[in-house]
């Protein structure tokens, strides 16, 4: 009997968020049929033979005849990019908000728990449905946008590892951000008496936290930019695919750094003489290599995970007094 109600429980859990299972199912087949169509062009364009010419890293790369710019058509992958950033917003205004908050205020779930569905069993049905749900649909997007970047990758004519898109639109940050949403959701409208004030109270957290965490890539402030020095006057180390920070200068015998402002030359006899005046001994920039992608992923994948864990737990404990 208790297994029956189990199942029961389950049912209801599917008939309640199957038109977002297929809403789902349609946004990823979408996807893949766009990222198959944009990404055979791609290739179409890189394998006659018009980027040959161009280097590897962020300097432009030109057409010979024309001198115009070459570009790849990737703003279609920057709007999956985009879709991906948003995704927890919008997995926990229209999932997440009314997956408890629905039936608390219709009172639909007093009917279940008088069935003898505990009130575990009855947010364990919900939750599993819709996080298996938000992991696929997430994971899957995650892999499509990598899919469909990696020939425009780091790249003059394609998608830099720092653009937001890719650094933020790519990667298991993307699941771990799909799931705090969910969470988010789901506590909000646990807590609120309406599933419209959820969902808004939802669009605010959701929407702050994604913008916070966009601020902290900017600002390199849990991933701390690494320092390239030269000496003298001799060339700084390439740029290549490295995120500058945009501070960069000259530094003194003593490791004081001035701004490069104090010796506006380039590589050059006037830069030596300045440098000598000044008693500057090396150069100096700021940046992220290309390997700090990775770090950014797994640095918000550990930050967005545990909050997904966290409203979760909380949600649990407060069922009892809840519901």
């Amino acid at each position: 009997m208790k297994g029956s109600l189990w199942n029961g429980s389950f049912w209801l859990a599917w008939r309640q968020q199957r038109v977002l299972v297929v809403i789902g199912a349609v946004v990823l087949a979408a996807a893949a049929a766009i990222a198959a169509y944009s990404r055979s062009g791609m290739l179409d364009a890189l394998r006659s033979g018009m980027f040959d010419h161009c280097d590897p890293g962020p300097l432009s790369c030109t057409r010979s005849d024309t001198g115009l710019p070459l570009l790849l058509d990737v703003e279609p992958l920057r709007i999956l990019g985009a879709l991906n950033i948003v995704l927890p917003v919008v997995i926990g205004v229209f999932w997440g908000a009314p997956l408890l908050g629905r039936d608390r205020e219709l009172g639909t779930h007093r009917m279940v728990l008088a069935q003898g569905v505990s009130r575990g069993q009855w947010f364990a049905s919900r939750m599993a449905l819709a996080a298996v749900t938000t992991v696929v649909l997430s994971g899957v997007l995650a892999a499509v946008f990598a899919w469909w970047w990696r020939p425009a990758a780091d790249r003059s004519y394609g998608v830099f590892w720092y653009e937001n898109t890719a650094l933020s639109g790519s990667g298991p940050r993307v699941v771990a951000a799909a799931l705090f949403g969910l969470a988010a959701g789901t506590l909000l409208g646990l807590l609120a008496r309406r599933v419209l004030a959820a969902m808004g109270l939802t669009l605010l957290v959701t929407g702050a936290v994604t913008l916070m965490l966009e601020w902290t890539h900017r600002t390199r402030l849990l991933v701390p930019p690494h320092t390239y020095t030269s000496a003298g006057s001799i060339p700084k180390p390439p740029m290549g695919e490295k995120w500058s920070t945009g501070n960069y200068g000259l530094i003194t015998a003593s490791g004081n750094r001035d701004d490069v402002m104090k010796c506006p030359f380039p590589s050059s006899a006037e830069l030596r003489e300045c440098m000598a005046q000044h008693g500057y001994v090396a150069r100096f920039y700021e940046a992220n290599p290309a390997g700090d992608y990775w770090t950014f992923q797994w640095t918000d994948t550990a930050l967005l995970g545990g909050l997904a864990l966290l409203l979760t737990a909380v949600t649990v404990l407060l069922l009892r007094r809840r519901v």
